[in-house]
């Protein structure tokens, strides 16, 4: 027996109530797994935008964001 057929069957003897809290709790999960998207890689959002930014780039600005900063802060 499969599990789609096992699922059938223990579903029959549930009360109409229980089959409608197992259809609900269905709906919940088919939403979540909806709603997980894959990461995008953000260069390709941007492509179109004729965006070049480099590896150069991207440590200056760590740079600046973590100049504020002290070791004291952590």
């Amino acid at each position: 027996m499969n599990i789609e057929q096992t699922v059938m069957e223990k579903l029959k003897i549930l009360p109409m109530e229980q089959q409608q809290k197992v259809l609900d709790f269905i709906d919940i999960i088919n939403k979540k797994s909806r709603m997980k998207q894959p990461y995008r890689n953000l260069k390709g959002l941007w492509k179109d935008l004729n965006i070049e930014i480099t590896e150069k780039d991207i440590t200056e600005a760590r740079l600046e964001v973590w100049a504020d900063f002290s070791k004291e802060d952590f």
